[in-house]
């Protein structure tokens, strides 16, 4: 059995250097160290317990399944680390707990806000927000340099994913345009004769909408395809078409009077998502962000 003790974290920095690199070269510069350095720090950890952390074929190197769990760890170690010297970096912060959230460039604000509000202002919490790709916030989620991502579709699952989905809230979809006088004319008549502003192709409401106007066997007119929700509010307060979307997307516009709900389209909704890693327990506040009970 492997002596706990042994484990030197001087060791375990140059591995995880160099896991992340993918190669004994860059890692040498990343730690200012020579190569021959980082490789000797390496075999030490190796050697301390007793398995074989690499694949070494040629220049190449691969971790070997030792080497993936290892490398899981290492990243809580360190990142934990970080966390501790954020923490004591300045006493007068050392009170607020902080909140760590990546979301889809392209979510809606209005639901982000909604999702926050609990924490917004708090003077015991202070709230981070980062925006990208999914798969960028997942792999920041998977480092924990986030607690909680939030999205309106699932990425993709393989045999090393490791988030947990959490569904918020479903909100029905809705054609969104300015107000008209008279009575409203009904979901198919709007869809033949109106100009409309979508989703692009790969997104869960596009791909709803095109199979609803299919077993219609309608061909709508697509002015403008668009994967930013604020941009398509832009569009839509424009007068450049009908948008596809959620309500809570314009939620300010319907308040003021500018938009308005003209009809729901049946049987189509947006589910939004909080993503957690399972590998790490969320915090009390994400959990009660999850859940709905943030006091």
């Amino acid at each position: 059995m492997t002596d706990p003790g042994a484990l030197n974290f001087q060791h375990l920095r140059y591995f995880w250097a160099v896991a992340h690199e993918g190669n004994l070269t860059r890692a040498a510069e990343r730690m200012r160290v020579t190569q021959s350095a980082v490789s000797v720090q390496v075999r030490k950890l190796e050697d301390a317990i007793g398995r074989a952390l690499f694949d070494r074929r040629g220049r190449g190197l691969s971790l070997t399944p030792a080497g993936r769990v290892a490398l899981d760890y290492a990243d809580s170690i360190f990142s934990i680390g970080d966390e501790l010297l954020g923490a004591l970096a300045d006493a007068d912060e050392r009170a607020r707990r902080t909140v760590r959230v990546g979301v889809l460039a392209t979510l809606s604000r209005n639901f982000q806000i909604e999702f926050l509000r609990p924490l917004i202002n708090r003077e015991d919490v202070r709230v981070r927000v980062r925006s990208g790709s999914l798969d960028r916030m997942v792999e920041r989620l998977d480092r924990h340099e986030l607690d909680v991502v939030l999205s309106n579709f699932l990425p993709k699952r393989d045999a090393d994913s490791d988030w947990v989905a959490h569904r918020l809230a479903t909100q029905p979809v809705s054609l969104i345009g300015h107000p008209r006088p008279g009575k409203v004319a009904g979901v198919e008549r709007l869809l033949s004769e109106e100009p409309l502003v979508l989703p692009p192709p790969d997104s869960g409401i596009r791909i709803a909408f095109d199979a609803f106007v299919e077993r219609l066997g309608l061909r709508p007119n697509v002015v403008a395809e668009v994967d930013d929700m604020a941009m398509l509010r832009l569009f839509t307060r424009e007068h450049h078409g009908l948008a596809v979307i959620p309500p809570i997307v314009v939620h300010d516009e319907l308040m003021a009077g500018t938009l308005t709900e003209l009809r729901q389209l049946p049987d189509m909704v947006e589910t939004f998502y909080a993503l957690t890693t399972s590998r790490r327990r969320p915090g009390k506040l994400v959990r009660e962000l999850v859940h709905g009970r943030t006091g």
